[in-house]
């Protein structure tokens, strides 16, 4: 099921959407769609990420390249 959303913008930021979607050839639809998506799973990443942070410390792990020296 779709639901419609209506939301409000700053003048500035709907002058750069309107250029954005244009250079795309893509939809305010399309557009909106796809930065939820993203803004959503971006912040799944960030709880998941937040979670496991006192973990690692308590390993010594607390930067990527500590990461990756572990697995390399």
């Amino acid at each position: 099921m779709r639901q419609a959303l209506t939301i409000s913008l700053p003048e500035k930021i709907n002058k750069e959407l309107n250029r954005f979607i244009r250079e795309e050839n893509t939809t305010r639809s399309d557009f909106v769609r796809e930065a939820i998506s993203n803004h959503l799973y971006f912040k799944k990443l960030q709880k998941i990420r937040d979670k496991f942070i006192p973990h690692a410390q308590n390993l010594g792990i607390y930067t990527d390249e500590d990461v990756f020296n572990l697995i390399s």
